[in-house]
């Protein structure tokens, strides 16, 4: 059989590997053994390094994580818990311990303020914007964006305080307004008298900085913040915060400073009040103004770098500083303020928890005119580095204080008041009481005493032998002339006459309280007094003889209430002398200015009446003196009883008496004295030398009358009349 036929065409594949020739192996490259060696030392170097990192990272995030939930938790706990304490908002805005009072003029003006003030509560959208910005600004400029701390803001402290040389955390701290509430509210814990020595230790325990307070303030305003609303956190601070002066809170530092509400503060005003906050008692406007202001053009100048004034409102603000208001600038009545809240009850005025209103009879023109007057003679006739002090008072014939100064320095608080405080001898200011009892027994100021050499042994004592202040004896002189040149021999034998105890009686009936000398050295003033008590005692001689108690309070009301809780506590008191007789005595004292040693008081187209004073070695002169309308007493000396250098009551004294009334009585209409001249007219003085030592003789009760004065009939016995009739019989 043949093998014919058409041929299977061979497969691709079977042509393909036919044609492929066989590739030789291809032996393997033996790998460098030292690259080798170094692949494998660098894997084992790499791997246990990470792996390290890795151990480190495993612990650290394990400790970490756990760490930062316990911190969170804690955090959290801190937060909770201060935010369970949290009151609302309202309860939290006047912080105050203690009350305020504040004082009224006569005319119901405020004129002084004493106390924690406190003006009332306010919102932050209700007091000016220019406050508002200018306490953001200066204090907290992030305030809106924090949650109650700011990191920022404690970084960048650190790095000034680290750049000016101190600790990280000395210095700056980089609180929030926020954190600075929490201060003020002293993470809650309210002051309890019990709890503490003093509430001063109570203040410096909430203002302690260290770490573990400020952990704990930081913890405290993290809870406001979720408790409160940014604006009510501001609000608080704003009601809050110490601006000086004795106010707390914007209001009170408004109505102090400025004389208005907080919501009618200009930008100067408003950046005063911000800059007064670092330091408010240093910085307060009332302390150093100039200062105040100075601070307040920082303010202003961080108002306009963070945009809350314009270039244009901020030069008119610079321009424009911020000044004080009326009763701001004066303080007037400082003393008398400081008077009249000693005088009135305790828990009303010193310790008041309560806000009290008090109006008193303070008159601010006299105020001013009183220290007008003191100034206008200290400054042009006293000598440059002179210590001496000056008081003044000024009051009605009823004993109302209208005006007061305790010292040279007038715009002062919680000074020591010369016119209070101070006793000092009276001198011959003490002179008309020993008159005033002559005349109520009867005797004219027309009768005849001998000036002579006088000498008397006191018991205990020996000889003492009074002179008068010229060195000389003048004869026989009536008793108005012997009141006019202040002789003292005279004064001593009249008091003798009519007797010390009744003297001593009538001196402290018309309100010399202080303990009056027993010897015969009283009719010359040795006892002391002081010159409230003075001007009180001579305002009885001008009101018809009648006693006063000076007062300076009118009514005590409580802030809200209508009803007072106190009335004045002065006023006219008993009779002490007739009414004839303290006429008769006021004529006797207007000669001692019309040409006697008060000369230098007299008053142009007016008419006055006063007695000088100057005691031992001029170590205080006096001038006291009245018109119809007011009397005013000036005390002058120094406050170590160093001796004045050529003055006496009749010189600077009298010069400042004359300065206080010509502005006192300035446009009132020249009304004349309460006085009558005598009626029975004098023989012509018999000049008489008694021997020296002769007691008494030379005394004539009535000299040239041909009877006795008759004592006019009395409608009314006071209690020095009283005494008379039983001692003499009627």
């Amino acid at each position: 059989m043949s093998n014919s036929g058409p041929r299977k065409p061979p497969l691709v594949a079977e042509r393909r590997k036919a044609k492929t020739k066989p590739k030789a192996p291809v032996k393997p490259r033996k790998p460098r053994k030292r690259a080798a060696a170094k692949r494998r030392s660098g894997n084992v170097l790499t791997r246990g390094i990470f792996g390290l990192l890795r151990w480190i990272w495993r612990i650290v995030w394990g400790v970490g994580w756990r760490l930062t939930a316990v911190a969170l938790l804690l955090l959290g706990v801190g937060v909770g818990y201060y935010y369970s304490t949290l009151p609302e908002a309202s309860a939290l805005l006047d912080g105050r311990a203690r009350g305020s009072v504040t004082l009224l003029d006569r005319d119901s003006d405020v004129f002084a303020w004493r106390g924690d003030q406190f003006g009332g509560a306010v919102n932050a959208q209700a007091v000016s914007k220019h406050l508002r910005n200018a306490v953001i600004a200066t204090e907290d400029r992030r305030f809106y964006i924090h949650p109650g701390v700011d990191p920022i803001g404690i970084a960048s402290a650190v790095r000034i305080n680290l750049s000016e040389g101190r600790g990280p955390l000395s210095g700056h701290g980089g609180s929030t307004l926020t954190q600075q509430t929490a201060k003020l509210l002293c993470l809650g814990t309210e002051y309890v008298e019990a709890d503490w020595k003093s509430e001063a230790e109570y203040i410096a325990d909430c203002r302690r900085g260290s770490l573990g307070r400020k952990a704990k303030e930081a913890l405290y305003a993290l809870a406001m913040e979720v408790k409160y609303s940014k604006e009510e956190i501001l609000s608080i601070y704003l009601n809050r915060a110490y601006m000086g002066g004795g106010a707390y809170g914007a209001e009170a530092a408004a109505q102090r400073y400025f004389g208005k509400h907080a919501a009618q503060l200009n930008p100067s005003e408003g950046a005063m009040l911000a800059g007064l906050l670092t330091a408010p008692s240093t910085l307060a406007p009332t302390s150093n103004i100039e200062r105040s202001q100075n601070r307040a053009s920082v303010v202003i100048g961080l108002m306009r770098k963070q945009g809350f004034l314009t270039q244009e409102e901020a030069a008119i603000a610079l321009a424009n500083p911020a000044e004080l208001s009326q009763a701001a600038e004066r303080q007037a009545g400082g003393y008398f303020a400081d008077w009249v809240m000693s005088s009135g009850p305790e828990f009303f005025t010193r310790d008041t928890t309560e806000d009290v209103i008090i109006r008193t009879t303070l008159d601010q023109r006299i105020q001013r005119a009183a220290e007008a007057g003191l100034h206008a003679v200290f400054d042009e006739k006293l000598r440059d580095g002179s210590k001496a002090q000056a008081a003044v008072v000024v009051m009605s014939a009823d004993g109302a204080v209208r005006a007061m100064i305790g010292g040279r320095q007038t715009k002062v608080s919680g000074a020591f008041n010369r016119a209070t405080q101070a006793k000092r001898q009276t001198g011959s200011s003490f002179k008309p009481f020993v008159y005033a009892a002559a005349l109520e027994l009867g005797h004219s100021s027309q009768a005849t005493v001998v000036d002579e050499p006088y000498c008397m042994n006191i018991p205990g004592s020996g000889q003492w032998c009074p002179e008068n202040y010229d060195r000389r004896y003048h004869g026989r002189v009536t008793l108005v002339d012997a009141l006019k040149h202040s002789y003292n021999i005279p004064a001593v034998k009249v008091a003798e006459e009519v007797g010390l105890d009744l003297v001593r009686k009538v001196a402290s009936d018309f309100g010399i309280e202080s303990d009056l000398a027993a010897g015969p050295a009283l009719a010359l003033g040795a006892s002391e007094s002081t010159l409230l008590e003075m001007t009180g005692a001579f305002a009885g001689i001008l009101n018809g003889g009648s006693s006063v108690t000076p007062y300076g309070l009118v009514e005590l009301k409580l802030l809200g209430s209508d009803q007072p809780v106190m009335g004045a506590g002065g006023g006219i008191g008993e009779r002490v002398i007739r009414e004839d007789a303290a006429r008769e005595l006021t004529w006797m004292m207007s000669r001692v200015v019309d040409g006697g040693t008060g000369s230098r008081a007299k008053l142009p187209g007016r008419e006055a009446a006063g007695k000088t004073g100057t005691t031992q070695a001029a170590r205080d002169a006096w001038f006291l003196g009245f018109t119809a309308d007011y009397v005013a007493g000036v005390w002058m000396g120094y406050d170590d009883n160093t001796p004045l250098t050529g003055v006496t009551g009749g010189g600077l004294p009298a010069e400042i008496w004359h300065e206080v009334m010509v502005r006192v009585q300035e446009g009132m209409p020249a009304t004349p004295l309460p006085m009558d001249a005598p009626r029975v007219q004098p023989a012509q003085p018999q000049v008489a030398q008694q021997p020296q030592g002769q007691g008494n003789q030379g005394w004539q009760g009535n000299q040239g009358s041909q009877q006795p004065a008759p004592r006019p009939q009395r409608t009314r016995e006071g209690p020095v009349e009283s005494i008379l009739r039983q001692l003499f019989g009627g």
